[in-house]
């Protein structure tokens, strides 16, 4: 599936949120990794926030974002285990008004190549809530790098082939 030279690329406006009770902006390695490489594939750091696994925070942070029209992407990272304190994918389904089945499905077979079984561990998800793209990968640095690097990093590409996110977004929020 081939980046398409000929066309435009169209830089997406993407905002980073960190889902964690215990890392701080210093200690937050996993999205670190994720801004350099969006931002080394072209793409705008929107916003960055780091919040805890509370429901009402996350939930609170993904409406603001959503609401705000510099922001065309959110990518969260962490919060998508089995604990009790896991709750990512639950405050998506909070804000979602389409989940992206898909996108959990190839992270976890992208995952299995690399850690085998235990990818069944992951709840990775997305979805789009009201023009939004909203992406949920595990905290780990190995999982943002397969995460963006598998999927997001051609997803996001308005130049990939045969079809992309980017050519959806004017007609996501169609009645």
């Amino acid at each position: 599936m081939p980046i398409d030279e000929s066309a435009t690329f169209k830089p997406v406006n993407i905002a980073v949120l960190t889902v964690s009770d215990t890392r701080n902006l210093e200690q937050d390695s996993s999205g670190d990794i994720l801004v350099k490489r969006l931002t080394d594939a072209g793409h705008e750091l929107a916003a960055r926030k780091i919040v805890k696994d509370e429901m009402s925070q996350i939930v609170a942070r993904l409406h603001a974002w959503v609401e705000d029209p510099e922001v065309d992407c959110v990518i969260t990272t962490g919060g998508t285990g089995l604990t009790g304190r896991d709750i990512t994918p639950e405050a998506l389904e909070r804000v979602q008004d389409k989940p992206i089945p898909g996108f959990g499905e190839l992270f976890r077979a992208l995952s299995y190549d690399k850690i085998g079984t235990s990818t069944i561990q992951s709840r990775a998800c997305g979805c789009v809530a009201r023009g939004t793209y909203i992406f949920a990968l595990p905290g780990s640095n190995g999982a943002v790098k397969d995460g963006w690097d598998g999927i997001l990093a051609t997803q996001l590409d308005s130049r990939y082939r045969p079809c992309n996110f980017v050519e959806l977004m004017p007609r996501l929020t169609e009645a």
